[in-house]
């Protein structure tokens, strides 16, 4: 029912445990938690916690993930950040994991001090720093229209000895978007080719946002042109009518802008 997401099946389930003389452990309702939050049941998700916490079946770790996962993929970003505030009343440590679902909840409402603050708390309890969390927190700095946090923390991956991925790219590449920095949009595609990190589609139609929304729209036809011959294979996105195409080879131009060194603003 779990791995299913058949959340009223796991509820049914669990309450019939005590009429067959079986009685409900941290797994059990776990797994219940786990299917509501799959089906996106956020509130059956804190009832079933809160039914562990007034029970001898105290939650442990993995439920309170659940539920926050839950609240996460909710847009309940409040419940989430409450329920991680109360797992170690309960001894239940919170983990990566735990941090990382409500580092999302507050990148799904653009809240990046927040964000950015869980991240320090998780390093100030020697949690391991992922790409999840950092990608989670470049997006909500993406939202939140900050494109100078977004790329100070994805320098700040490199720093920790944690690679970007496609993800945290993708992210960083369209807060510069809306920052309107396609210099630092080309350079960011540049180390993502030198990385043998593929752009995806998003992040190319991002990259090309950024050149013409500043108006370098002379740039996005040999921009898009190179990335379709890495099958980036964008869509959606068209320059400028009256956008003339580079004369140069294909790309030579937006990675000759995009350079080696640190690139301005």
């Amino acid at each position: 029912c779990e791995k299913g997401g058949q959340w009223a099946l796991a509820l049914t389930l669990l309450s019939g445990m005590p009429a067959a003389r079986l009685v409900p452990d941290a797994i059990s309702c776990s797994a219940a938690i786990s299917a509501c939050e799959k089906s996106g049941q956020w509130q059956f998700a804190l009832v079933l916690l809160g039914e562990m916490l007034t029970t001898k079946v105290p939650p442990n770790e993995i439920s309170y993930n659940a539920a926050i996962s839950a609240c996460e993929k909710c847009g309940q970003w409040e419940a989430a950040l409450g329920l991680l505030r109360s797992m170690p009343a309960t001894d239940a440590m919170p983990s990566e994991v735990s941090f990382n679902a409500a580092v999302s909840a507050c990148e799904r409402a653009g809240l990046w001090r927040v964000a950015l603050a869980l991240l320090s708390r998780l390093e100030a309890l020697a949690l391991r720093l992922g790409a999840i969390g950092c990608s989670a927190a470049i997006s909500a700095c993406e939202k939140g229209g900050r494109w100078q946090v977004a790329m100070h923390l994805l320098a700040g991956m490199h720093d920790m000895s944690v690679r970007p991925n496609l993800i945290s790219c993708c992210a960083a590449i369209s807060a510069y978007q809306k920052g309107r920095r396609w210099r630092l949009s080309l350079r960011l595609l540049d180390d993502m080719l030198l990385a043998s990190t593929a752009p995806d589609e998003v992040t190319c139609n991002a990259a090309a946002g950024a050149c013409e929304a500043a108006g370098c729209w002379r740039l996005v036809p040999g921009l898009l042109s190179a990335l379709l011959r890495l099958r980036a294979s964008p869509r959606g996105v068209s320059p400028s009518r009256s956008a003339v195409p580079d004369p140069r080879p294909e790309g030579a131009r937006a990675r000759a802008l995009a350079g080696h060194g640190h690139p301005k603003p």
